[in-house]
């Protein structure tokens, strides 16, 4: 019978990690209001930069810039979402 290691049971890597070693994790029994502090922060930086790009003209920009701010899009939003999960978990559970 395999124990589980109480290490990779505390400490979940972020899916958006390229690395198969996970160098970026997010302390599962971290405070759950810092761990949405943390997610919100996140997404708020996501939505900005979408709202920055919806304002700017496009006439000046480079195509090599659109893969860079998609990846940048991708890690704020991915993140943000691995962080609701893990406090979404961590929240009492309320009753109706």
């Amino acid at each position: 019978m395999t124990l589980p290691d109480p290490l990779t049971d505390r400490y979940r890597p972020l899916k958006s990690s390229y690395s198969e070693t996970p160098v970026l994790v997010i302390d599962t029994e971290a405070d759950p209001f810092e761990i949405l502090d943390a997610a919100r922060q996140r997404i708020r930086a996501a939505s900005d930069l979408l709202e920055t790009l919806y304002c700017l003209c496009f006439k000046q920009a480079d195509a090599s810039d659109i893969p860079n701010i998609v990846s940048a899009l991708y890690l704020l939003t991915q993140d943000g979402n691995d962080l609701l999960d893990i406090a979404r978990q961590r929240l009492p559970k309320l009753t109706v």
